[in-house]
């Protein structure tokens, strides 16, 4: 039987649903009279509701002959409401300042509530002079005007400008969008994953349908206004900056929602979607009907809403305007053929080293381990790191002191033969990383040889090592790498200056006639509070799981969403000593963990459990 190890319960990783509808008010800003000089105050952060909660939120309009602290205040606190247009906060401001005002222009998230800082000395309350106010406070995100979530620290300070209007004080003067402390964001705000299709250049035509591959794009939506809506409405804005280079939408770039519809699937499930694009003289343009683009479309629409548990969404319908012909559908089940992970082969079970250097696989729902019968087993080299490629047909081992990779099938009576990568490296710390699998069947690894480190791809796994360039490396070392099952993202932790971080980046291909070139661009940090990670795998569309310490605190387990926000669940039940950790892309798969007492596995009822106390190396095919 296997061991329970220590460690709570968790619910089943997801992404979070849509939240209830419509409940009970809770007023905002208080209205007791507030000094209007001297020393900073915070901004009190509103009281925090279940992302489920059936709660909503409201503003408080301005009182009569409220200060200019207290009319500043009152407006942070309206901007944290559920008014699908900020209707009262807009009260706080001047008419042309209400008029120009951009909420949806970014979304700075603090760590608590903003401070607003009040002026030194006595109010000129002339209206030609007027008052001005500091607004600041500790940054950990941004969220753009695409929606997409950037952690970022540092201060955020800015000024709000007040007048008199008819004898009160109002707002004339302020930066655009929305400044919110973490708390408010987590209730006001939900993630979702907006789907497009992989650009794979080249390399499309190493799978079958290698168009059709679906990548989330997460995004951030308002949880409690209009989410299928918003959600839609994200996705024909098409992809998010940092991700576009490698995907492409089936949509033309000009179609849009039509005018003032809100998304709501009837009571057999179906979700009406009425599309318009723009005109071309005196005729408005066509929208692609009854053919594979429309189906790939409506496919893109289907993932992105099928995960709002409260749409149910069973059939995508989409029509020319409001009341038009229907275009094309999608049911659920058709749209299968286009689901996100389709080449993450049959994402079978995990494997590991077990205490005989053999490759052995873990049974699901089994209290055992059992070897693999082919040439990972037949001890002709110590195995080190190990990789097992997504359709389970071939398996990559780097040898112990890290110096040589091989490439064999998984089973069989055929030998290692050859390694197809021999790093010049002295020591097992420089040597090779553990190789990844893509969902095109290329393999990846890095080289970590103080005299040449790089990072290098084998097309189809078999072909001569290309080094492969990444921009914006620097001075960093890849330490480890996990490249995620459509081809364009890849997870690296990158040493430099004493830490490992967790890095993303995208998969850039091209090249013509049989060709192809790959780069790895625009490296962006996703987990900035860890100051050393120590590994990372794939848990999903668009969600890492991580071991890692944050500056001074202790060892971690948490899951982290592929633009740097906290996924849900975020935090794992706690096992000690954990020095590695697998996932797979399909979630409803047990979590690895390789512990200082063997391999453990997260049972589906929260606990982990010891599968072998003589194994190292697990992982999941890729």
């Amino acid at each position: 039987m296997a061991e329970r190890l220590g460690g709570g319960r968790t619910g089943r990783p997801g992404r979070r649903g849509a939240a209830a509808a419509l409940g009970a008010v809770l007023l905002l800003a208080g209205c007791a009279s507030m000094p209007d000089r001297g020393e900073v105050r915070r901004v009190e952060p509103s009281p925090r509701a279940d992302a489920d909660s059936q709660v909503r939120v409201f503003g408080v309009s301005p009182r009569s002959g409220a200060s200019p602290w207290e009319i500043v205040r009152g407006f942070l606190e309206a901007t944290t409401s559920d008014e699908p247009d900020f209707r009262t906060a807009r009260e706080y401001l001047t008419d042309g300042a209400a008029r120009a005002w951009d909420p949806f222009a970014r979304t700075t998230v603090l760590d608590n509530a903003p401070s607003v800082l009040s002026p030194r000395n006595d109010l000129d309350e002339r209206e030609s002079r007027g008052a001005t106010l500091e607004v600041t406070g500790s940054t950990l995100a941004r969220v753009d005007g695409e929606r997409s979530y950037r952690p970022e620290e540092g201060t955020y300070r800015e000024t709000f400008h007040l007048v008199k209007v008819d004898g009160q004080w109002r707002i004339d003067r302020l930066p655009d969008g929305l400044v919110v402390a973490e708390s408010d964001f987590q209730r006001n705000y939900e993630p979702v994953d907006t789907y497009h299709y992989a650009d794979l250049g080249p390399d499309a035509g190493a799978v079958a349908r290698g168009g059709d591959v679906l990548v989330a794009d997460p995004v951030y939506i308002r949880e409690r206004i209009d989410p299928v809506t918003d959600a839609v409405r994200a996705l024909l804005d098409g992809p998010t900056g940092w991700l576009a280079p490698v995907v492409e939408s089936a949509f033309p770039h000009d179609v849009r929602l039509a005018d003032g519809v809100r998304l709501s699937p009837d009571d057999s499930g179906t979700l009406t979607v009425p599309l318009t694009r723009g005109t071309e003289g005196d005729r408005e343009r066509p929208i692609p009907a009854g053919n594979a683009r429309c189906d790939r479309m409506a496919a893109q629409v289907m993932h992105t809403v099928a995960d709002q548990v409260s749409s149910k969404v069973n059939r995508v319908r989409l029509t020319a305007g409001r009341g038009g012909e229907e275009l094309c559908a999608q049911s659920r089940e058709k749209a299968e053929a286009y689901m996100p992970g389709r080449l993450n082969g049959d994402m079978g079970d995990g494997y590991f080293v077990d205490g005989e250097n053999r490759l052995a696989t873990v049974v699901e729902g089994a209290d055992r381990a059992v070897p693999v019968d082919g040439p990972f087993s037949s001890g002709q080299i110590r195995l080190g790191p190990v990789a097992v490629s997504r359709d389970e047909q071939r398996g990559a081992g780097v040898s112990l002191d890290g110096r040589m990779l091989y490439v064999a099938p998984l089973t069989g009576d055929t030998g290692l033969g050859d390694p197809v990568v021999v790093s010049e490296a002295e020591r097992e710390v420089d040597g090779l990383t553990a190789p990844s699998w893509d969902g095109l069947g290329d393999l990846w690894v890095a080289d970590r040889a103080p005299d040449g480190p790089g990072l290098l791809r084998l097309r189809r796994g078999q072909e001569e090592p290309e080094e492969v360039e990444v921009i914006g490396l620097g001075e960093g070392r890849i330490e480890a790498l996990r490249v995620s099952s459509d081809g364009v993202r890849m997870a690296l932790l990158v040493s430099a200056d004493g830490r490992t971080t967790l890095q993303l980046g995208r998969i850039e291909r091209s090249g013509a006639d049989g060709g192809s070139r790959a780069t790895v661009e625009a490296l962006r940090p996703i987990a900035p509070q860890m100051e050393n990670v120590t590994d990372v795998s794939w848990a999903g569309d668009s969600r890492l799981v991580v071991v890692g310490r944050e500056a001074g605190g202790v060892q971690q387990l948490r899951y982290t969403a592929t633009d740097g926000s906290p996924a849900s669940p975020s935090a794992l039940p706690g096992l000690n000593e954990v020095t590695g950790v697998a996932a797979s892309e399909d979630e409803e798969k047990p979590l690895l963990a390789r512990t200082s007492e063997g391999i453990a596995r997260l049972s589906r009822d929260g606990d982990w459990e010891l599968v072998t106390d003589k194994g190292s190396m697990p992982v999941y095919p890729g």
